[in-house]
Formats: C-alpha cells, sequence, structure tokens
C-alpha cells in the first residue's frame, strides 16, 4: 500500500484528503506543524512516504522552501513532490523541482489520478 504524507495546515482540508487517500487504499501520515524546515524532513526521512502532497502556503512555512531543502538533501533528494495550491502554480512548482502540481480546490477523480501517475 503506497503512503502519502500530507503537510497541510488546515484541518478541513486534511480530513477531506485523509478520508479521500484512506478509501482510495493509501497509509497516509501526517505532518503535526512546527516552523523549522528540519522538522519536516526529519519526518519524511522516518516515514518514508511514496509521495508528499505539499501544500504551498502554510502557516508558517513556505512550501518551496521545504521542497528545495527535499532537493538538496541526498537522502530525500527523490522523494516523489506534489504539490498543491488554490492559484495555478504548475509552472513554478515544475521549476523548483516538484514532481507535479494541482490546483485547490481538489477534485477526487483528478487528484487520485495525479497522485498515481506521480508515484508511477
Amino acid at each position: 500500500m503506497p503512503k502519502v504524507m500530507l503537510i497541510e495546515d488546515n484541518a478541513n482540508v486534511f480530513s477531506l484528503l485523509l478520508m479521500l487517500l484512506e478509501f482510495e487504499g493509501y497509509e497516509v501520515v501526517h505532518w503535526e506543524g512546527g516552523e523549522q524546515v528540519e522538522e519536516v524532513l526529519s519526518l519524511i526521512r522516518q516515514e518514508q512516504p511514496s509521495l508528499v502532497l505539499l501544500d504551498v502556503n502554510l502557516r508558517h512555512l513556505s512550501g518551496f522552501e521545504i521542497l528545495h531543502a527535499l532537493r538538496k538533501d541526498p537522502g530525500l533528494k527523490d522523494t516523489r513532490v506534489l504539490m498543491a495550491s488554490g492559484m495555478d502554480l504548475t509552472y513554478r512548482s515544475r521549476q523548483e523541482g516538484a514532481d507535479g502540481f494541482i490546483t485547490k480546490p481538489f477534485v477526487p477523480d483528478e487528484l487520485i489520478q495525479t497522485i498515481q501517475e506521480t508515484i508511477g
């Protein structure tokens, strides 16, 4: 069963994603918040997810900051990352090293298809 890590600080969005992904058979792990990029990287190292679904706009961190740190870390640089935002940041996400991008609000079928394509 593929594991998806949700890096999302909106509790409502997280709850909906959790239900959808678990219904589709994914194991879901969640970043509980924090203000340090290293905390996020540590959790990713510990959980070894198949994919990180990473919100661009977090309260205390930038999703792009986390993405940059991931891509610089030799042990994590190959982690699959799908960026998400309410604005279309597809081009920027690809330019900065993400494997894909999806616009919020999520269309469930589109999200699942994009996750499947990103995981490979």
